[in-house]
């Protein structure tokens, strides 16, 4: 018996059942999106049914037809042998749908087959009834700008009906995309294979299935199964073939990640009931963990949208940290399914290659990034049964549409549905690009050059600085200050740990790209230097508006006491973009220290107390730490008690700068002050926000209000377009000392402004 067949799949999985069925050994084509057509035998339809791993369904087309009219649809129906097909007492439910045809009503045209359908076989079948009391048959109708197309539905129940996931989840993959996504990747069973977003495990079960040759279908039944004109040998001959082609185990267990114990739960579950558990090694484990020692590997994952599961700012920000997670898998190549068209401008890189896929009804793009390719394994003959240098492969069995086979053509071969900006180029040249270049990541070959230059930059730095610590007792100072225009960092040294801060400078890198280039730039000043990795701490300073000290960019704690000027401060190299002491304030406080003997001294926006240390030093008679953070607060307590000032007459106050010079009054108290204000912020414990040129006049108004006759205020500021308001400073004397303030090892003149006020004396 001789059938027309079509597999219908979801649109952009069609090529990927093409190369399911000619792997089974039938040749097919897409007849039409969402249809692929084959042929063949009883035995085909059953093979179809078991092993399809992409394909919705598999129909067999009884009839196609014009039908302009009811009546022309009725009596072409009624012609066609029911009865061969559909069992006595079969059930026959009738699917309809209708596009571009006169014949618009789906309700009409589905009760016109039916009735077609029931007639026919009541002729057939004299005396007879149609119960429809057994299993179903279920009936397809389709018509397309008046042509009609009859299907019987072989399948029953879709393929993606595993029967493996019993348990329901929020967002689970289907099934049969979760196949197809393995199938459109590069993963063959000898390579690593990871989904860092595994949830319920569909798509790992799904390629320990395709590995193993596994038969998607071979725990389930389907309609056909009850048809009188596919005998039942066909089944059974095509279940054995299942069961002869599996495989025991994998060459290597596939690994599922995810950070939810619920989910992974499932996963195993899903996994036992699919007999792959054993293949299948669940961890949980945030993607930021993710990394392998192993090579070649694939990444296949669904990660989430914020449309079903997680908000817009969390999966933003699980977007942009891809690059720098991926990039650590130098050698494996990357697939990813999401449902965000900025996709690619949230990682920060185009894809090699794109593909239109949907998730249910949710739009998504199959994002793929290539990897250079694994080396060509060769498996030499014996001698005897081959001539020398020849090369064998293994033939996998035509039943179990081979991974080697279905990957490889589904994902390197030609994708008539995929958006790509490359696409119909040469195969060649679409392989050439897969040579040797990360997926993501990967330095350039001016990196080379540039950290040459780098080096020799540090080397010099180093060698002139090198007698500050036993000659001067500065043992924290600068080291490089983007000396070199394509390296613009800053690095500083505090005694036996190295702290760099990156400053935004336009360039052409990709995020991961710049990822490493930065960790090859650390590695070099690093090594220059002698200082063990782990003692070199990186930050990121980008232009933005706001005081970045109060910024927690990490958790790690790594505190350690420094000494400066016989002082020693806490230091924080990890957690802020500061570290607690300002490097290139060095000289301005000396400065105060030496104005501090028996002074009452007022320090407006603390932070952590550094200059309030040094005036205690210099011999203050009272010392007021003013500060909006508690935290920061509790750092200047620190550092004063670490140099044995922790008596009565030095104040900490938690409050606002002008709000603490309105609850002091106009009454003169202080001798000496540092007012070091942000250049803007708009914390949320402010009434309203701080800039500090809008603001600096009646702050200094303020702060002057409160000083002594003859007190010294010294005003800074590390806004480089400040212009001080002269008109707030009548009655002082003042200049600009800022030359005077910054320190040698400090290349730009400029890291901050700085002005030594004198309020008048009484009488002059």
């Amino acid at each position: 018996m001789h059938l027309n067949l079509i597999a219908t799949a979801a649109f952009g999985l069609e090529s990927v059942v093409v190369h399911e069925l000619e792997a089974l050994g039938y040749p097919a084509k897409v007849a039409r999106p969402g249809r692929i057509a084959f042929s063949g035998d009883p035995l085909a339809l059953a093979r179809a049914n078991l092993w399809l791993r992409s394909a919705d369904r598999v129909l067999v087309e009884l009839a196609s037809f014009p039908a302009a009219d009811f009546d022309a649809l009725f009596d072409t129906t009624r012609s066609l042998p029911w009865e061969e097909w559909i069992a006595a007492d079969a059930a026959i439910p009738v699917r309809g749908r209708s596009h571009r045809s006169q014949l618009t009503s789906v309700p009409a045209i589905q009760r016109t087959v039916k009735k077609a359908i029931v007639d026919r076989l009541l002729s057939r079948r004299p005396g007879g009834s149609v119960p429809e009391s057994g299993p179903p048959a279920p009936v397809e109708i389709s018509l397309v700008a008046d042509a009609a197309t009859l299907d019987l539905d072989a399948t029953g129940q879709g393929l993606h009906r595993r029967g493996y996931r019993t348990l329901a989840a929020a967002a689970q993959l289907r099934e049969t995309l979760a196949a197809g996504l393995v199938q459109l990747s590069f993963w063959q069973p000898e390579r690593p294979l990871v989904d860092p977003f595994c949830g319920t495990g569909t798509i790992v079960i799904e390629a320990a299935l395709l590995g193993r040759r596994l038969a998607p279908g071979r725990n389930r039944s389907f309609a056909a199964e009850a048809w009188p004109a596919i005998p039942s040998g066909a089944w059974s001959e095509a279940r054995r073939e299942a069961r002869d082609a599996a495989l025991p185990s994998l060459p290597q267990r596939i690994i599922g990640c995810d950070a939810d114990a619920e989910s992974l739960k499932l996963a195993r579950h899903h996994a036992q009931l699919a007999g792959v558990v054993d293949d299948i090694h669940f961890q949980q484990r945030r993607f930021d963990e993710l990394s392998s020692s192993r090579q070649y590997g694939c990444v296949i994952t669904n990660p989430p949208y914020g449309l079903r599961m997680g908000t817009d700012d969390d999966v933003e920000r699980l977007y942009r940290s891809m690059p720098s997670v991926l990039r650590r898998l130098k050698t494996w190549s990357h697939f990813i399914l999401s449902a965000r068209p900025d996709f690619e401008q949230l990682v920060g890189q185009e894809a090699d290659r794109r593909r239109k896929l949907y998730n249910g009804r949710i739009p998504c793009t199959l994002y793929q990034y290539f990897g250079p390719r694994p080396p060509r394994r060769r498996v030499h003959a014996p001698a005897d049964d081959a001539d020398e240098g020849a090369t064998t492969a293994a033939e996998p069995s035509p039943f179990a549409a081979s991974v080697e086979q279905v990957c490889e053509a589904a994902a390197c071969g030609s994708h008539a549905t995929a958006a790509d900006p490359r696409e119909g180029e040469p195969e060649a040249t679409a392989k050439s690009r897969l040579a040797a270049k990360p997926a993501f990541g990967g330095l350039r070959t001016e990196a080379a050059r540039q950290a040459a230059e780098f080096a020799n930059r540090l080397k010099k730095r180093a060698h002139h600085l090198r007698r500050w610590p036993t000659k001067r007792g500065i043992t924290c100072y600068r080291l490089y200050e983007r000396d070199i225009p394509e390296v613009p960092l800053a690095v500083d040294r505090y005694e036996d740990a190295l702290h760099i801060a990156e400053f935004e400078r336009p360039h052409d890198r990709t995020p991961a790209e710049h990822a490493d280039w930065l960790d090859h730039m650390v590695r070099t000043a690093a090594d220059v230097l002698g200082v063990p990795r782990d003692l070199v701490f990186v930050k990121h300073r980008e232009r933005q508006r706001g005081r970045q000290q109060y910024e927690r960019v990490a958790d790690r704690q790594a505190i350690r006491v420094v000494q400066e000027g016989g002082l020693r401060f806490q230091v924080n190299l990890s957690d802020y973009v500061d570290t607690g002491l300002f490097l290139d304030h060095r000289i301005t406080r000396s400065m105060v220290r030496n104005d501090a003997q028996g002074a009452t001294f007022l320090n407006l926006f603390a932070y952590t107390g550094a200059f309030t240390v040094y005036a205690a030093a210099g011999g203050a008679a009272e010392t007021t730490s003013v500060d909006l953070s508690p935290m920061y607060l509790e750092w200047a307590e620190t550092n004063l008690r670490l140099n044995g000032f922790d008596g009565p007459q030095h104040r900490l106050r938690r409050a606002d700068a002008r709000g603490y010079l309105a609850t002091v009054g106009g009454k003169p108290r202080f001798d000496l002050a540092v007012v070091d204000p942000p250049t803007f912020s708009n914390s949320k414990r402010l009434n309203e926000d701080w800039d500090v040129q809008r603001d600096h006049a009646a702050l200094l108004a303020q702060v002057l209000r409160v000083m002594r006759p003859g007190g010294v205020v010294y005003f800074s500021t590390n806004s480089r377009r400040f212009k001080l308001d002269e008109t707030a400073l009548a009655g002082t004397t003042y200049r600009e000392i800022t030359r005077q303030t910054i320190p040698e090892d400090f290349r730009n003149a400029r890291i901050h402004r700085c002005w030594r006020i004198v309020k008048a004396a009484e009488g002059l």
